[in-house]
């Protein structure tokens, strides 16, 4: 190799990606380009040539390796050196004084200056940079530990992979995607039948945590930086953060401001809350933050969250509109659903065009009819539900809705059983059912077999190949490979996703078989008492309850389901395939840490920290009990954010309440 001509190349390889980072950074953050596409892709091809015909120039800062490598087996854990803690919310004005008030206090300050920056709903993330080069990209996780996701956040292309200073520092942000192209993402996967994303927050979370990094490369996924982790740069406010991250080429909101006391603050809140329909992007409040860095180290942290910022929460959006018919869906247990199909409406960044209306009864208590107007939210920002109708915009050509006598998919009788609120198809074999059948047993909490949404389990069904769960697992690839949807490729990664499933634990498969009351609790605690598939199916009624939290309509629902003919087939067929029977043993802890014993625990609300699964299982690692009701043998009620009916009942009874925060303290958690 001609020693004078590598130096040229490598000379004019460092030339092509310092440009190419310049013009990445104008492009994508300032949205200042002063070269086309066509310019662009040329000084692109030309770098890409060059690496090609001598490898050893590659480096890891260079554009061409924002397209992705190999696929991951699997995401490596990263400890977080700093903890990436959460933000308490508040919901109101006072709450938002109760905050300064109490930082002014501990301060001994009359006023306080703030920062406020818009809260982007995406997912936030950690990035490391050594001598100026982005080395490690994480996940927050619990907090303490996230996922290494280095080479998918490599892919978006506002991030730098080299910055203009030799620094060495981790930066924090939120990952998100426009409403714009959350909208065609959600369209493109309409058209190939393809399960559609919640919301731009979900489609942000679901591209980062993809193990094959060509995939998130595809979408198009954005970043602002708005905080600083592990570092020892010499900075003396938020604001100055800001402006450093912004010199270093960082993508920084530009939206954020520094406001002199608690009424600019609220001020500010106000003003985002009328604006924010303007954004290309969905932001869900105003995070609130001491300006002052060296106060900010002295006001310190909870064991979940920084005593000096705060998350300024916005109440859900709602809107109006119309609700054009009333449908019904069946589902996987047979309970016949009415679905409103509604006039599109823009709503918390997606069009909704559908809400479900749960039962008859419901239907009957907000006095829904076909040609309606409604006022509508997204319950947990996600789901739609109408709140209520609006009266006084009846017309008097509004059609009252009546509940179909049979089944729409299949035609049997549907019946509605003593006690309960949702009339049902019996008929084991009703398409329907099946489908919602296959779709619950492939999702992730269940056996987790990628690529089986809606579309393709339809599609297995219509062509003859599956009639029940148990046949998913005799599917061969050259089965699947002429069926619309699945090329040669994805028919082999299905193959492959079916038999890694067959490992997986008893309550995975339990949970999945979709048992009428049986929900990933209890699947969980049935398959951990029991330990095989077998002992469970002959386990009779009376010995499912002596289970805890196993009470007798859960204990006579597993009891029937067994017993039903069509489930002895598919069990044996699962047998057969060689699906896992059986549920690993939990170590047993220490008995030093059954501080819990005889306790018994409650959860109302949601918990930040925590899943409600893992919250129970940290209980029990520790001698105590969870159940799912509040009676006279509650020790504790853990209340989380808007606790239900059960704080009410734990009141009444004079059980103890504790916070999240109290719960954690209790536990020892640090």
């Amino acid at each position: 190799m001609d020693k004078q001509q590598l130096n040229e190349a490598s000379r004019r390889a460092a030339q092509l990606r310092k440009e190419l980072e310049e013009h990445n950074y104008r492009y994508h953050v300032l949205d200042q380009p002063i070269i086309s596409d066509h310019e662009f892709d040329l000084l692109l091809r030309e770098l890409q040539e060059l690496e090609k015909q001598y490898p050893q120039l590659v480096t890891a800062d260079s554009p061409t390796q924002r397209i992705g490598g190999a696929p991951l087996p699997a995401f490596a854990a990263v400890e977080h050196r700093l903890p990436m803690f959460g933000l308490d919310n508040a919901f109101s004005e006072s709450e938002l004084r109760d905050f300064d008030n109490r930082i002014r206090k501990s301060a001994g300050l009359a006023r306080l200056e703030y920062v406020c920056e818009l809260k982007i709903d995406g997912l936030a993330v950690s990035l490391q940079y050594e001598n100026g080069l982005f080395v490690r990209g994480a996940t927050r996780g619990d907090g303490f530990r996230g996922e290494d996701i280095t080479a998918n956040l490599r892919t978006i292309r506002q991030l730098p992979l080299r910055l203009p200073q030799a620094v060495t520092l981790e930066v924090r942000g939120e990952v998100y995607i426009s409403r714009k192209d959350f909208e065609q993402m959600n369209q493109t996967r309409r058209e190939r039948g393809e399960p559609l994303f919640a919301n731009p927050r979900n489609a942000a979370a679901g591209s980062l945590r993809q193990l094959d990094p060509k995939i998130t490369a595809a979408r198009p996924l954005k970043i602002f930086l708005y905080g600083l982790g592990e570092h020892s740069l010499e900075l003396s406010t938020q604001s100055e953060l800001l402006d450093y991250l912004d010199k270093l080429h960082l993508p920084v909101n530009p939206q954020w401001k520094l406001c002199s006391g608690i009424e600019a603050v609220w001020e500010y809140c106000q003003a985002w809350q009328e604006q924010r329909a303007e954004l290309t992007y969905e932001i869900d409040g105003i995070v609130v933050k001491v300006n002052d860095l060296k106060l900010q180290r002295q006001l310190g942290s909870t064991s979940r969250s920084p005593r000096w910022a705060v998350a300024f929460k916005y109440p859900p959006e709602e809107k109006t509109t119309r609700v054009l018919d009333i449908q019904v869906n069946v589902g996987r247990t047979g309970a016949i659903t009415p679905v409103a199909l509604l006039e599109p409406v823009r709503l918390s960044g997606t069009t909704v065009q559908r809400a479900s209306l749960h039962n008859e009864d419901i239907l009957a208590e907000k006095g829904i009819m076909i040609g309606d107007t409604v006022v509508i939210r997204k319950a947990g920002e996600i789901i739609p539900e109408i709140v209520r109708v609006v009266p006084e915009a009846r017309t008097g050509s509004e059609i009252p809705f009546t509940m179909p006598r049979q089944c729409p998919s299949c035609g049997s009788p549907v019946q509605r059983l003593p006690g309960e609120a949702a009339r049902r198809c019996f008929n084991p074999a009703c398409p329907a059912q099946v489908v919602e059948r296959l779709v619950h047993f492939c999702s992730r909490r269940a056996m987790d077999i990628e690529g089986i949404g809606p579309a393709v389990a339809e599609l297995l069904w219509r062509e003859g190949l599956v009639k029940d769960v148990a046949d998913l697992y005799y599917l061969q690839q050259q089965q699947l490979e002429p069926l619309e949807r699945l090329a040669e490729k994805s028919a082999a990664n299905l193959v492959e996703a079916i038999r890694r499933s067959k490992s997986n634990p008893l309550h995975r498969l339990l949970f999945g078989l979709g048992i009428r009351f049986v929900g990933e609790r209890a699947a969980s605690l049935l398959a951990r008492h029991f330990g095989t598939l077998d002992a469970l199916i002959k386990a009779p009624a009376q010995e499912l309850t002596a289970v805890p939290e196993i009470g007798p309509k859960i204990a006579d629902a597993v009891v029937e389901y067994f017993k039903a003919p069509e489930v002895e087939e598919v069990v044996e067929k699962l047998r057969h395939a060689g699906v896992n029977f059986t549920e690993p043993a939990a170590a047993a802890p220490p008995e030093g840490d059954r501080f819990l014993e005889g306790q018994v625990f409650v959860f109302s609300g949601a918990l930040k920290n925590f899943t409600r699964e893992k919250a129970a299982a940290l209980v029990e690692e520790r001698g105590g009990r969870v159940a799912t009701s509040v009676s006279k043998k509650t020790t504790c009620l853990v209340a989380g954010a808007e606790p239900g009916s059960k704080l009410e009942r734990a009141r009444e009874l004079k059980v103890n309440i504790i916070s999240e925060e109290e719960f954690m303290e209790l536990l020892q958690l640090p």
